[in-house]
């Protein structure tokens, strides 16, 4: 999806909604996690109200010539492969007809090929074609940029492994342990040890340039559980500038079709859109990030942010509150 989320027209989002159905029903229906997806965006996105189920076919052609608002086709091609991708690994005919609409309203999104190359289990493929375009190789891009060049990236590659370590460096991170409580760098402190995660610098420890990853966990307000780790992709898929589709797709690959696309172990788990509420709040975590005013991801500068009152740095960074599901 794009950042700023479409909200079109009662008519235009009818047609995406009869087209989303057509494209994700399967022999027994519409999945849950998919399901799910559409209940919440007919009041969030839509603004309409309709029985997904009695919802009449559409034809790519019809719905290509009913979508006039700019954007709205890429929007909604984006959302095809969400709903997709929700409920465990893809089906070849969904696929299909997520190519043929997306073919009839002129969108060639990279994400396409990304997603084909899972649905047809090329995996080595797939995995090469996700890390070429994803939010982690731009962490290695921003941290060769700003932190340390060729040196930098090697550094960061090999602590990941636990295989180097700066201890300089980790202390600028432990001591934000002594900041004042109500500060944000003291709230970042205790979100990485109480979760057990390493600082830069440390043995095993992300890289400097991938440590807004924990700080949006904190400025956003959410916690590490696979649901929360959902709404925080999609917070930063809301604030990112560059391939913001890509970091949604790294979450609904990992916990909704199931499929490890880190270089760490993960659980395996499917289908976690179709927690209660939990698609509500992905939609409201995408335009929460929109509302910030600063890229996190590239290049941010945040020591001076770290020192101030969490609730400052919120208002300064234009993070709202989340609102009730």
């Amino acid at each position: 999806m794009p950042s700023q989320l479409i909200h079109p027209g009662p008519e235009e989002a009818m047609l995406c909604l009869r087209a989303m159905r057509s494209v994700v029903a399967r022999a027994d229906g519409v999945p849950p996690a998919s399901r799910a997806i559409m209940e919440a965006a007919k009041g969030a996105i839509l603004n309409i109200d309709a029985d997904i189920d009695a919802l009449p076919p559409i034809t790519p052609a019809e719905l290509a010539a009913g979508v006039h608002t700019a954007g709205l086709a890429d929007q909604f091609v984006q959302a095809m492969l969400i709903n997709v991708l929700a409920d465990g690994t893809p089906d070849p005919d969904c696929m299909q007809r997520v190519e043929s609409f997306a073919a009839a309203l002129g969108v060639a999104a990279p994400a396409l090929r990304t997603t084909r190359l899972l649905c047809e289990r090329h995996m080595i493929l797939f995995r090469l074609d996700f890390m070429r375009r994803s939010h982690i190789k731009d962490i290695f891009v921003d941290q060769y940029r700003h932190h340390g060049g060729i040196r930098g990236v090697a550094a960061a590659l090999l602590g990941l492994r636990g295989l180097h370590e700066e201890p300089e460096l980790a202390k600028r991170y432990i001591a934000l342990g002594d900041l004042p409580a109500d500060t944000f760098g003291y709230a970042y402190f205790h979100h990485c040890r109480d979760q057990g995660f390493a600082f830069p610098g440390e043995p095993n420890g992300f890289p400097e340039a991938g440590a807004y990853h924990d700080m949006t966990h904190v400025l956003a307000g959410y916690g590490t559980a696979p649901e929360e780790e959902m709404l925080v992709g999609a917070f930063q898929a809301g604030y990112k500038q560059l391939n913001p589709f890509y970091v949604m797709l790294f979450v609904v690959f990992s916990f909704g079709t199931g499929v490890n696309v880190t270089p760490v172990n993960q659980p395996h788990i499917t289908s976690i859109l179709a927690t209660p509420g939990l698609a509500s709040r992905f939609i409201q975590a995408v335009e929460r990030g929109h509302q910030v005013n600063t890229d996190l991801s590239d290049g941010w500068d945040y020591w001076p942010v770290l020192r101030l009152p969490l609730a400052e740095a919120r208002r300064q960074l234009n993070v709202v509150p989340e609102q009730p599901a």
